[in-house]
């Protein structure tokens, strides 16, 4: 049970830190909580900064063969096409933005860091507490139903929080967070694409609010529609598909619905994320509206700018200067990364129809001229 390191979380953000550091010759041990593997789709876009990350553990070009290459996203309003956003120029080498179930991601990370080390990732055990005595860190480990081995504590060099946006250990270290709500909520499903987008992700800006429409592998598109209060326990895939029907005139098969979510968006950002031997990463650190897709990236890229400095401080060299700019950088592109959140909102929400012909008009228009086109697909993708 002891390692070098100890990573509370088998999600996205705690697989590809643990490929990182196992790579380099760093033990590791993963503690999840769940059983088995999520099946929800839940989070699909991965960005090209992100790509590049996970081409150093070695999983991108699976990823890229599986997922789907959203190369332009295009602004539809009144059934009529009022801007292009393109991602040609994005990246040398990942120039879209991929769209791969989250599902899929993890499982991918899982069998690399099981190549790495099949020992590495402890299942069905949840890290409840932690000591720190100023040499090592002391996590107590709790076995659920089914663990795959015998819980009770393990020791390391360094714990690191990847338990969510409802980090319990983010609790225990006693780091707090400043939260924002928001007036947006949303309800969402995958569905058989019978569309004519092809590999077009769409934002389709209407009256009643936004709708999002991405595609993903084997032939099925997500449609994301902004609600102004929160979708009720009975909403249902006639319920998606109808409200899609209204305001785009596209109609979602619901006979083919293979996942349905309802989520109301808030924020939350710690105020630390290096607490002495312990550090936050991914949404215990920084939780961010789903619209836009930045938050499993912007876990990735925190654990990759995180690993050379654990490699480094395993190796001995004092890195309490490099831990504490890797902490006010990674906060800097938290808060970077929740006002793109937030714009993104703020043009989906619903306007009176001359306010909304106003809006439409100035995105076309900045979508027309390439240099903005260039800067905002840059800032879109986390450039």
């Amino acid at each position: 049970m002891d390692a070098d390191v100890l990573i509370a979380g088998g999600g996205p953000v705690g697989l590809y830190l643990a490929a990182a550091l196992l790579q380099e010759g760093v033990t590791v041990r993963v503690f999840e909580q769940r059983q088995a593997p999520n099946r929800h789709t839940r989070a699909i876009g991965i960005h090209p900064p992100a790509l590049e990350a996970l081409a150093g553990v070695q999983v991108a070009s699976s990823m890229v063969h599986e997922g789907v290459r959203i190369r332009a996203g295009m602004a539809v309003s009144g059934g009529r096409t009022t801007g292009t956003m393109v991602f040609d120029h994005v990246s040398r080498d990942f120039p879209f933005v991929l769209a791969l179930p989250q599902f899929r991601t993890e499982q991918l990370l899982e069998e690399r860091v099981l190549a790495l080390d099949p020992g590495a990732i402890v299942r069905g055990a949840r890290v409840t507490g932690v000591t720190d005595d100023g040499g090592r860190v002391t996590a107590a480990v709790e076995a659920g139903p089914g663990a795959t081995r015998p819980c009770g504590s393990a020791t390391g060099a360094l714990l690191v929080a990847a338990d969510g946006a409802r980090s319990a250990l983010r609790e225990r270290l006693g780091v707090p967070v400043v939260r924002r709500t928001y007036p947006d909520h949303y309800l969402m499903g995958d569905f058989e694409d019978g569309t004519e987008y092809g590999d077009n992700a769409v934002l389709f800006l209407e009256p009643d609010g936004i709708v999002e429409s991405f595609p993903l592998p084997g032939g099925v598109r997500r449609w994301v529609v902004r609600l102004d209060s929160p979708a009720g326990a009975a909403a249902g895939p006639h319920d998606l598909a109808e409200l899609v029907r209204r305001r785009t005139g596209n109609q979602p098969d619901p006979a083919s619905n293979s996942m349905l979510s309802a989520f109301s968006v808030r924020s939350g950002i710690a105020q630390r994320t290096v607490a002495g031997r312990a550090v936050l990463l991914g949404d215990a650190a920084h939780e961010i509206s789903p619209i836009g897709g930045q938050g499993m990236n912007l876990g990735w890229l925190g654990a990759r700018d995180l690993a050379p400095l654990v490699c480094a401080a395993l190796s001995g060299k004092p890195m309490g200067l490099q831990l504490r700019k890797f902490e006010r950088n990674r906060r800097r592109a938290a808060h970077v990364a929740r006002r793109q959140a937030e714009i993104n909102m703020m043009l989906g929400r619903p306007l009176p129809q001359p306010l909304l012909q106003f809006r439409v008009a100035g995105i076309g228009a900045a979508a027309a001229i390439p240099a903005v086109n260039r800067w905002a697909a840059k800032r879109f993708t986390m450039q």
